[in-house]
């Protein structure tokens, strides 16, 4: 998940080459410029493109490296980096020029804050203020926030009536039984995840009643109700396949996690044409167009950057040659 580092302790910082980074291989998709690239005003940068390991990052990453094609540059691909310190210090050492990456990620995990800032746009700029520091530019970030969530299934939907976090704290008093939580490990033990959420939302919901399991097993479970709430990330293409009805964080507990291009300082000073490039196509981005782009991968079994390619097609971005 987008959250894991390679260690233990989040606040040592490894080497790219410690989580995994790999030399990379050239990008050849056939591709032009449509609304974006026009000009070709990448002709002759060679630019390296990174990405963590998980469905969504590596359609961003190809995303990213196409837009990149289309403008003219040469690109090496180095998506799939295990773990978020990998990726994040790869950009920053100029192992790779770019990626994308979370705002919340970036001001709890690598910026070591403990408290999230609720307005998406304030946290993105102080992210943006703090890591100008470490040699990293963030670009504008884009509408897809993949932060957590508490998810049912329709017929406890109907049953139990929730619609917000609030909801559910109600129903935990009401009818302390109807509230069997299914939770990963490391969000049943964050302070932004499961300990942090009752205390938010004054839930009290004993430890009977909950189950840690693994991420894919939890999106299952709560389909088939034996999870009257699972905990699921609200990008995830799984939702919309299984008509899964999320809760809203009435009370903005949980951080900002919107992507928005990271990029290496200097690569952005020689070509600052990286910027006009990517505003566009990360203005686009949003939960829908997550959904819809992670379920052809994790539901339907496509390959990511094949669905990064007809996405950016459709879209208009670029054309294929």
């Amino acid at each position: 998940m987008r959250r894991r580092t390679c260690l233990a302790a989040v606040g040592l910082l490894l080497t790219a080459a410690g989580c995994g980074l790999t030399s990379g291989s050239p990008l050849t998709d056939d591709v032009e410029p449509g609304s974006i690239g026009r000009g070709e005003p990448l002709k002759g940068a060679q630019l390296t493109v990174t990405s963590k390991s998980f469905t969504e990052q590596l359609i961003l990453g190809s995303i990213m490296g196409i837009a990149f094609e289309a403008a003219g540059a040469d690109v090496i691909d180095r998506t799939g980096i295990q773990g978020s310190i990998g990726s994040r210090e790869a950009v920053r050492k100029g192992d790779a020029d770019a990626g994308y990456e979370y705002t919340g990620t970036a001001w709890i995990t690598y910026l070591g804050h403990s408290k999230p800032i609720t307005d998406p746009q304030e946290q993105w700029e102080a992210v943006k203020k703090e890591d100008v520091g470490n040699g990293l530019v963030w670009l504008p970030p884009s509408k897809l926030d993949n932060t957590y969530a508490l998810a049912m299934n329709q017929e406890n939907a109907k049953k139990y009536g929730t619609k917000t976090m609030s909801d559910v704290a109600k129903l935990s008093k009401s009818d302390p039984g109807a509230v069997q939580l299914c939770v990963e490990v490391e969000f049943a033990n964050r302070a932004d995840g499961l300990p942090g959420m009752q205390e938010a939302y004054g839930m009290d919901v004993p430890a009977r009643n909950i189950t840690q399991m693994d991420t894919g097993i939890i999106y299952t479970q709560t389909d088939k109700g034996s999870c009257t709430f699972g905990e699921v990330f609200t990008t995830d293409g799984r939702i919309k396949s299984m008509n899964l009805a999320v809760m809203d964080d009435d009370r903005k507990f949980f951080p900002n996690y919107n992507a928005a291009p990271m990029i290496n300082a200097k690569s952005l000073k020689e070509w600052p044409a990286i910027a006009e490039v990517l505003n566009p196509v990360t203005a686009r981005l949003d939960n829908s167009v997550a959904q819809t782009l992670n379920a052809k991968v994790d539901v339907d079994g496509e390959d990511p950057h094949q669905v990064a390619l007809d996405w950016m097609v459709e879209e208009g971005f670029v054309k294929e040659g």
